[in-house]
């Protein structure tokens, strides 16, 4: 029998999620027989049988998370059953030898301290892991039981006590549902959650101040005072409290974010975590352009006259080591937006790729992002990127810095706009542009003069 662990799919992920199996348990394999499709950062990759051999057991359904490194298929031969095997194996020792059965020994005058000796050694092998203390730490099989007590005649711990009074429940009118009548923690907040399922407050039990007060003697009717009449006491309206407001049902129903939404909140959690964003926006006048001119194109060609002014904001930076590099080409992040989640591809090379070239690359790259096909590489190592959020709508934006990358260019929606010149207004278009970079790598003065460089190069004709 063999194990198989899912191997890094080449993108440094910790993780990747089962799409579909193409083999089951039972089936005979080849080497590089196509196995099972797993979807990591952004691309769906195929895993090939690392070997010839049956399929004993699948580690996972379509669907579930497997970590790096995990159990992904077991390998064995026709016949094998893999769950006596795993067994099988968990009963040899860390020398790799089988345990055997102690052999008899005559009796002797040491025979009983000897038995005692081997089980409470067998014992302490069965026995969960303590710790790592310094002295002694008490290990036992005796099951604690938290002490009780009894709040208007329910019996509950302390803990859930607790829990009562900072969900402000009133313990008495819960049902409990645990053993002996024992109100436990999920009560108390399925009444938190729901006032309705508590019970009516009982009208027979005595007013705190009745309850502690002293019995007086009776007297004679001829001594004893008139009553006086008490004033009726204004009712006082409920306030609102949290509970109240929690008492409607939620209108939707929680469901896992998975495959590219689970890869974009990681991403996005470590760059939240990692980057100093500092961002500056500005607005580039295309008036002079050309008719046919492509947006996106000129876009990606504005961010290379960037970066050869100011080589700064083209590079990686790595915070443990305080270190950066310094890219001589540029590969761009294209970031891609779909139902599933945000995609950003590489486009590499952009520095010598001629408008066909670039244009060629941005459609190949459209259509791997439809048909889920963009090859791992081209989901790491681009040295800037770019989001050109403006075919939808929006004048400036934050963008986020995906590490080691220190800088990013938003494109918002092109507009038109009045622009004073000599002798009074014209028209002119004009493209809003906003640049996030890392301030840990980069000063304020680099990255304005990389935006200026942008606009400049956007202000061609072509």
């Amino acid at each position: 029998m063999k194990v198989f662990n899912l191997p890094d799919l080449g993108e440094g992920l910790p993780d990747a999620e089962i799409v579909e199996w193409f083999v089951q348990e039972g089936d005979v394999l080849k080497v590089d027989q196509p196995m099972v499709s797993m979807e990591t950062a952004k691309a769906v990759v195929d895993v090939p049988s690392p070997e010839n051999g049956v399929v004993l057991k699948l580690h996972g359904q379509p669907g579930d998370v497997i970590e790096t490194g995990a159990p992904l298929v077991t390998f064995g031969e026709a016949g094998e059953n893999a769950d006596a095997a795993a067994a099988d194996e968990q009963t040899q020792d860390h020398t790799g030898q089988r345990s055997e059965p102690p052999a008899a020994t005559p009796d002797d005058s040491d025979s009983e301290v000897q038995t005692a000796s081997d089980t409470a050694a067998s014992d302490e092998d069965h026995r969960p892991d303590t710790g790592t203390v310094v002295g002694a730490m008490e290990s036992t099989d005796r099951v604690v039981s938290e002490r009780l007590s009894s709040i208007g005649g329910v019996k509950v711990s302390p803990a859930v006590r607790a829990l009562a009074r900072k969900l402000k429940v009133d313990l008495t009118r819960i049902r409990p549902s645990g053993a002996d009548d024992v109100v436990t923690a999920a009560d108390v907040k399925q009444a938190a959650a729901n006032p309705d399922l508590l019970a009516p407050q009982s009208a027979e039990a005595p007013a705190p101040d009745q309850a502690s007060s002293v019995q007086q003697p009776q007297q004679s009717p001829a001594s004893r005072p008139e009553p006086k009449p008490e004033p009726t006491p204004k009712p006082t309206p409920e306030p609102v409290t949290a509970t109240a407001a929690k008492s409607k049902a939620p209108s939707g129903e929680w469901e896992p974010i998975r495959g590219t939404r689970r890869t974009m909140a990681r991403i996005m959690s470590e760059s939240h975590a990692k980057v100093v964003p500092t961002t500056l926006m500005d607005d580039a006048d295309i008036h002079a352009w050309r008719p046919g001119q492509d947006i996106t194109i000129r876009l990606i060609r504005s961010l290379w006259a960037g970066a050869r002014i100011e080589p700064g904001l083209n590079a990686w930076y790595n915070g443990e080591d305080g270190v950066r590099m310094l890219h001589k080409g540029m590969d761009v992040g294209i970031a891609v937006d779909t139902a599933d989640g945000l995609f950003v591809p590489a486009l590499r090379n952009v520095h010598d790729a001629s408008p066909e070239d670039v244009r060629a690359g941005l459609n190949r790259m459209r259509d791997n992002v439809k048909d889920r096909s963009i090859p791992p590489e081209d989901l790491k190592d681009y040295t800037i990127m770019l989001s050109n959020f403006g075919v939808f709508a929006g004048r400036y934006a934050t963008p986020i810095i995906n590490p080691p990358c220190v800088a990013i260019v938003a494109a918002g929606k092109l507009r038109h706009e009045a622009t004073p010149v000599l002798g009074g207004f014209e028209v002119h278009r004009v493209i809003p542009l906003s640049l996030t970079f890392d301030h840990r790598a980069c000063t304020g003065g680099e990255a304005a003069r990389f935006l200026k460089a942008m606009l400049d190069d956007l202000a061609l004709p072509n």
